[in-house]
């Protein structure tokens, strides 16, 4: 082998000349190797097609999670406004399936499945009876109102002093939602209700019903509603010693009630119901015809007579109420007479005393008796006579005058 001289350039060492050499084996020049790092690569693919799907399907899943969730809760909360309170019935031996029943029929929720999971493991014991539901309504609201008992629910309506039975049925039909007008009539007229003095064969409460608040409960009907305001009317009489009064009237307690009708009617002001009191027993004693407007009136609305007719014809037609063709008390009492009315049936005020300005031109001024009145001032109060003279006169003077009592 030829030993080349270190000293000489290198530029004149003939690289052909230079003894074949091992050289050191690079691992990144190896096929082998390359090739593994490109297989690594195809097998993470597998991997993110796993992760994608995943989250394809997570997402899909939450999707439809939420599409539920807004379904549920749209069965629970309704879009729009409840509708108004509406009669509900329970009936009785209803169970909380039949009573699911009812409400998804009457349109109260619009999913069993639903209502029923709503109301969970232990559904509720509903107490048969009248409520007041919603349509449309959350059915929180329908649960709750379902929990109390009828019992505990209640609704006040007022009757003033001087309502008929057919304006108290009809403020019933406005103020209670599941009482009608039609029903409390006809509750009030086959006189199931029982009253100490209503006479046999009168087929109307008429007189005998209590003008007052009272408080309803979804339990009531019609004709217990009834039974307690003929109650307390008795209770009244009672109080106002009614019966004994009347006997000392010569008045049945009826008869008392029927007057108390005709003052609560006639009357406006309070000084005046003693007087047309007297004025009543008055021309009872001297047979006179009553001859009270208000009695005519409510006849006209009994047999149904044309409202539009003049008075002077209303008059003349005949009613069980018409106490110008008739003499005496009208058959019924014409309205639901208060207390003041009541008490002043009972203590008429004492006729006139003989130095009255409308005694003193009689032949006799101590025989001096209230027979007329007529309505004399915008307040409703009347000017009271003792002749049919002075009453003519009574007329002329206030002609025109009008009640703005309403």
């Amino acid at each position: 082998m030829t030993q080349l001289d270190p000293l000489l350039p290198e530029a004149h060492v003939n690289v052909d000349d230079r003894p074949a050499m091992d050289w050191p084996t690079d691992p990144w020049d190896s096929t082998d190797q390359t090739g593994s790092v490109e297989r690594l690569r195809r097998q993470t693919r597998p991997i993110k097609w796993v992760v994608y799907t995943s989250m394809v399907l997570m997402t899909a899943v939450i999707l439809i999670a939420g599409a539920v969730g807004w379904w549920y809760l749209g069965k629970i909360n309704p879009e729009g406004d409840p509708s108004a309170l509406q009669s509900f019935t329970v009936p009785e031996g209803a169970d909380f399936n039949d009573v699911t029943e009812l409400l998804f029929d009457e349109g109260y929720i619009s999913d069993v499945g639903v209502w029923e999971r709503y109301v969970g493991d232990e559904p509720i014991d509903i107490v048969p009876g009248f409520y007041q539901l919603r349509a449309n309504d959350h059915m929180g609201n329908v649960l709750a109102r379902l929990r109390i008992p009828p019992a505990q629910t209640s609704t006040s309506v007022t009757f003033p002093e001087g309502f008929t039975i057919a304006r108290m049925a009809r403020r019933v039909d406005a103020v209670i939602e599941r009482m009608g007008e039609a029903e409390f009539i006809a509750a009030a007229e086959n006189v199931s209700v029982f009253a100490r003095w209503l006479p046999p064969g009168t087929n109307t409460l008429e007189g005998l019903l209590f003008p007052d608040t009272y408080s309803v409960s979804n339990a009531d009907t019609e004709a217990q509603l009834l039974d307690r305001m003929v109650a307390l009317m008795e209770r009244v009489g009672e109080q106002e010693d009614l019966e004994a009064k009347a006997r000392q009237l010569g008045y049945t307690p009826y008869e008392v009630l029927i007057v108390a009708s005709l003052i609560e009617r006639e009357a406006a002001v309070a000084e005046d119901r003693a007087k047309i009191s007297r004025v009543i027993l008055n021309r009872e004693f001297v047979d006179m015809n009553l001859e009270i407007d208000a009695s005519v009136y409510y006849g006209r609305d009994r047999n149904g007579i044309d409202p539009d007719l003049p008075f002077s014809e209303i008059r003349q037609i005949d009613t069980p109420w018409n106490t110008y063709l008739r003499n005496g008390l009208p058959a019924t009492p014409i309205a639901n007479p208060g207390r003041a009315s009541i008490r002043a049936a009972l203590n008429p005020a004492p006729n006139p005393a003989p130095g009255d300005p409308i005694c003193v031109d009689l032949p006799n001024p101590s025989e001096c008796f209230y027979l007329f009145y007529v309505l004399a001032n915008e307040d409703g109060g009347h000017a009271f006579a003792a002749t049919f003279e002075q009453h003519e006169a009574n007329i002329r003077e206030f002609a025109g005058i009008e009640f703005g009592g309403g």
